[in-house]
Order: C-alpha cells, then sequence, then structure tokens
C-alpha cells in the first residue's frame, strides 16, 4: 500500500495555529496588513502572487515561505493558503474550510502533460475540515475522498476536471494549465464552505 503523502504543513495546522501556537512563521502569516488586492490588468506582480475570489471578499496572496513544491501563503486581514503545487491543502481566516490534506500516492497535478490520451487518473485522499471558529470541537478528521480527474485539450491549454466524493460531500475542482510547460495558471478548489478561483503570477 502506498504511504500516504502528507500536504499539511508541518507542526501545528493552519487551523490550530492561533489557538496554540504562539509565535511561529505560520503566526506571523496571520498578522499585519498586506496591499488591497488588484485586478491583474491594473497591476503587474513582482514576485509569486495568487488572486483569489470566491470567498467572502477578494483576496490578494503573497509568498512567504516555500519548501519544494510546498508553499505558504498570506493576505491582509488575517487569510492564509497552504499549498502543494498548484493544489490549495489548507486555508486560515477565510470561514470554515480545509485543515489539512493527505494524498495516497502521487498528485495527478504534478505533471498535467503526462494526462493526455488517458481516459481518467483515480485518486484517493483524505482532508480534515475546520470550523469557522477554528475549535478544536468543530474539526472533521480523516474525511475520505475518491476522484476521479479528466483533461481536455483546448488550444494552448489543458483543462483538467477533477471529481471528488466523500461523506456528505461532492465537489470539482478544475485547473487551467499550460499545455507547453505544464504550468496551472488558473484553478476552481473547492475548500469547504467555498469554491475558490485562483490565478497565478510569477510561478
Amino acid at each position: 500500500m502506498a504511504r500516504p503523502h502528507r500536504l499539511s504543513l508541518a507542526g501545528c495546522g493552519l487551523a490550530l495555529l492561533l489557538a496554540g501556537c504562539g509565535d511561529t512563521p505560520l503566526a506571523d502569516a496571520l498578522r499585519g496588513p498586506v496591499g488591497p488586492m488588484q485586478s491583474a490588468a491594473a497591476s503587474e506582480p513582482s514576485g509569486p502572487v495568487l488572486l483569489v475570489s470566491g470567498a467572502r471578499r477578494p483576496f490578494r496572496f503573497t509568498l512567504l515561505q516555500h519548501a519544494g513544491g510546498q508553499r505558504l501563503w498570506r493576505a491582509e486581514g488575517g487569510a492564509a493558503l497552504s499549498t502543494q503545487g498548484a493544489r490549495i491543502t489548507a486555508t486560515a481566516g477565510l470561514g470554515a474550510g480545509l485543515a489539512a490534506t493527505r494524498l495516497e500516492g502521487a498528485d495527478p497535478l504534478e505533471d498535467p502533460r503526462a494526462l493526455p490520451g488517458r481516459e481518467e487518473v483515480r485518486s484517493v485522499r483524505s482532508i480534515d475540515l475546520q470550523g469557522a471558529t477554528r475549535s478544536p470541537q468543530d474539526l472533521r478528521f480523516g474525511v475520505q475522498l475518491a476522484c476521479r480527474m479528466t483533461v481536455a485539450e483546448e488550444g494552448a491549454w489543458l483543462v483538467l476536471t477533477e471529481r471528488c466524493s466523500g461523506d456528505d460531500i461532492d465537489f470539482t475542482n478544475r485547473f487551467w494549465a499550460e499545455a507547453a510547460t505544464g504550468a496551472v495558471r488558473r484553478s476552481e478548489q473547492w475548500v469547504g464552505d467555498a469554491t475558490l478561483t485562483v490565478e497565478a503570477y510569477g510561478l
């Protein structure tokens, strides 16, 4: 059996950060203002940026730290994201949502260029969900998801559609990757109570 690939942040999870982790880089990510989000047409980010909509308001996330493909992002107002490659694996400051993600085996998003010609790619993962208050009593651990990913070639883009289902959960994610490079530039991702639209720049 493949060893589950943990996509959650090491140490204290985002869901429990403010409650019990004290002064850490993650805690710093949830403090202090960051400039307001601007449209992509109105600004050209000088570094890695995620423009995110679909939450209670738009956010502009800037990169705080990274290790390999795992990245930690922050935005104004105490919002933070953890990502592995193009996938959101945990959220904080956005209300109820993902506290952690664990994938069994390789993530199909690691190389979208390998997907054309395959009927579908199946994957299994488990997630932890947090309530809006981040109270431990509101956490759901080890929610199992079975996912199927298909790909369609649309000109210079690969459009990846991922359908996942589990206990009382059923959602669809979409990712737009450059056919030439495999880089995911846009996505629509379910994170619990919302589906976020993410535009990536500078990656």
